[in-house]
Parts: structure tokens; C-alpha cells; sequence
């Protein structure tokens, strides 16, 4: 008896060993087609966002296709509409930042370096005089040749970047129109590749990652366009001349915790400093945008747009987008905070599992303390 336990231990550490190596073999490759993957993956998140509407579109009696087309042609519109509207505004702030780039310069040299000089006793304002800037050059002068060629090969690069992000830009819609009419189909097909002694665990365990990444993806989203609508329409109200332009980068920056609105402050503050006819009334009503911004994401748009279903903690938020950035560059960041609430669910299922595992309970085995709501589950049957 004991050695058929024994055996039946190995064959199981043989089973979690070979599922780990593919684990790794998966990584591995996602790790080598990064660069190639960025549009698939883009795609494959818009196909899933807008896979529910199509489903009840479905319901209510049109074909796949027709529900198909309708939900890409939405899509489409809201895309090209936010751009009609959106890329005119922000021509005219980049205009107007171009030209209060001479008083940034001028305040830059005449009243920031000089302020973290005395607070600091670093003398900056010496190393970023034009005099001394073309010294260097000169002395550095024989290295020209060197610097002309990585130049060069920068250009190079960026130019093989643009032909890539073009094509990528041609390739997303097309693939998210496949997404969206076949991803019922590749669920399914998915679906058929589990054990069918895992079925019943997999289900339940996929049904939570959809819940959760629905709640997250969609109530950030909603998250971002509401704080860049607010801090936008907030500055430009108030009076400052690029409030538009800082109000949407903060928006869209804003599902790092605190980077949105750290980035905007900062942004905002120097631009009410340089701006013509600005003054510490400006400066302070700027301030009041964001922290009125802060409020309304705290207590209003997070807890009734989001709620408290994903369970990332801040930290756990920004060291994910860390992480997927140094692994997978931009595709990392992408489906860094995807992935980060798929594990968080993983985690808690283990949590459970080893909650009612007599690793656990120890000898006193009738002794088990449920780690969370919902149904438990027999180790024994469900053992992998």
C-alpha cells in the first residue's frame, strides 16, 4: 500500500513538473515574439471588451456577423469621433506650449536652478551654460565620429519603429474584427484542451478571472476617461492656457496609482508659473483641481465604477506594470495588470486549496477554517 502511494505521489510531481515546464516553455516564447505580439494582444483585449455586446445582440435575434459588424462599426465611430475632436484641441496646446518654452527656460535658469542651488549647495546653473556646454564639445570633438554613427543608428531604428508601428496600426482592426466574430469559438476550443478531471476547477477558477478582469479593464477605463475629463475641463476653467493637454495625460496615466496625479500636479504647477499672468491664485486653483480630482476618484468613481471585487493593492498594481515593462518592454505593460488579477485569483484559490489541505489542519484534521466565500472543495477529489 504504501509504495502504490508512493508511485502515485511521483506520478503526480511528474504531472506538476511537465505543466511547469510548459509553463516556462510559454514564457520563453512570449519573452522572444514581444516585439510581434503587441497587436495581437491589444487586439484580443478590444475582442473580449466587446464580446458581451455582440452576445446580447445575439439574443435579441441578429446573426453572429450582423452583431459583429454593428459592434466593430461602434467601435470604429467612437474611435475616429474622439479623434476629430480630440486631435484638433491638441494641436492648439502643443502650439501653446511650444511657445511658453522660452519663459520655461527663462524660469527654469532664472528661479529653479537657482533655488536648488541654495537648498542643495549644488551649483547647477554652471553645467547647463551654453559656454561651457560647447567646451565640452570641443574637448569631446574626436569622439564625433562615434556619436554620428550611433546617431545614425538610431534613426535607423526609429525608422524601422514607425514602419512597425504602421503596420500594427493597419493590423489592429482587422484583427479585432476576427477576435470579436470568433472568440465564442476560441473559448470553446480552449476549453476542450483541459483535463477532463480539471474541467470543474478550471471552469470556476476562468469564471472568476473573467469577473474580475471585467471589473477591473472596463471600471479603470471608465476611471481614466472620467479623471481626464475632470482634470481637463477643471484647468481649462480655471484658467490655465494647456489644462487640456496635462488634464489627458494625467487621465491616461492615471491607472498607475498616484502617477496620474502626481505627473499632473507637477505639469500643471511649472505651467501655471510660466504662464503669462499667472499668479499664486492660479497656482492654488490648480492644486484645487487635483485634489478635488483625488476626492472624487477615492470616494466616488473607484468604489462605484470598480468596487472592491479585484483586490490589487496599489503596490502590488505598480510593481506588476514594473515587472511586465523590464520582461516584455511595452506588450509587457499591456497585460501586466491582466495578468496581475488572473494571479491574484490563482492566489486565492491556493490560498483555499492549502486552507483545506491537512498540510494545514495536521493531525487534527477535522479542524478547517475557509479562507473564502463560495464552494469548497474536496482536496482529495479535486488533487491534481
Amino acid at each position: 500500500m504504501h509504495g502504490a502511494e508512493s508511485m502515485e505521489e511521483t506520478a503526480r510531481f511528474l504531472k506538476r513538473l511537465q505543466w511547469g515546464a510548459l509553463a516556462l516553455v510559454v514564457l520563453w516564447l512570449v519573452w522572444l515574439l514581444a516585439p510581434i505580439l503587441t497587436p495581437f494582444v491589444l487586439a484580443a483585449l478590444l475582442g473580449w471588451l466587446g464580446d458581451p455586446l455582440v452576445d446580447r445582440l445575439e439574443r435579441s435575434g441578429r446573426s453572429r456577423n450582423v452583431a459583429v459588424a454593428l459592434v466593430f462599426t461602434l467601435m470604429a465611430l467612437l474611435i475616429v469621433l474622439a479623434l476629430v475632436i480630440l486631435v484638433p484641441m491638441i494641436e492648439r496646446q502643443v502650439v501653446t506650449v511650444l511657445d511658453m518654452l522660452p519663459k520655461l527656460r527663462d524660469w527654469t535658469m532664472g528661479t529653479a536652478l537657482p533655488w536648488l542651488e541654495q537648498r542643495t549647495g549644488v551649483q547647477l546653473a554652471s553645467w547647463l551654460d551654453p559656454r561651457r556646454l560647447i567646451d565640452l564639445a570641443r574637448e569631446h570633438w574626436d569622439q564625433a565620429g562615434g556619436v554620428a554613427a550611433t546617431f545614425f543608428g538610431y534613426v535607423s531604428r526609429s525608422g524601422f519603429a514607425l514602419v512597425t508601428l504602421v503596420a500594427n496600426a493597419v493590423l489592429l482592426p482587422i484583427l479585432t474584427f476576427y477576435f470579436l466574430r470568433d472568440w465564442d469559438k476560441l473559448v470553446e476550443r480552449v476549453a476542450l484542451l483541459v483535463p477532463r478531471d480539471h474541467i470543474g476547477t478550471v471552469s470556476r477558477l476562468a469564471i472568476e478571472s473573467n469577473d474580475v478582469l471585467s471589473a477591473f479593464l472596463r471600471g479603470q477605463i471608465l476611471v481614466m476617461l472620467a479623471l481626464g475629463a475632470i482634470y481637463a475641463i477643471g484647468l481649462s476653467v480655471v484658467g490655465l492656457k494647456v489644462g487640456l493637454l496635462i488634464g489627458i495625460v494625467a487621465g491616461l496615466i492615471s491607472f498607475v496609482p498616484y502617477l496620474g496625479t502626481a505627473t499632473g500636479v507637477v505639469m500643471g504647477l511649472i505651467a501655471a508659473f510660466i504662464q503669462p499672468g499667472g499668479d499664486l491664485t492660479l497656482v492654488l486653483m490648480v492644486a484645487g483641481v487635483f485634489i478635488v480630482g483625488q476626492m472624487l476618484e477615492g470616494y466616488v468613481l473607484t468604489p462605484r465604477i470598480v468596487g472592491d471585487r479585484i483586490g490589487l493593492h496599489p503596490a502590488a498594481v505598480i510593481f506588476a506594470i514594473m515587472a511586465g515593462g523590464q520582461l516584455f518592454g511595452f506588450l509587457g505593460m499591456l497585460i501586466a495588470l491582466p495578468v496581475a488579477a488572473v494571479a491574484n485569483v490563482l492566489l486565492r484559490f491556493a490560498q483555499e486549496r492549502y486552507t483545506h489541505s491537512r498540510l494545514y489542519a495536521g493531525e487534527r484534521a477535522d479542524v478547517v477554517v475557509s479562507a473564502s466565500p463560495g464552494p469548497v472543495i474536496d482536496p482529495e477529489r479535486e488533487r491534481s
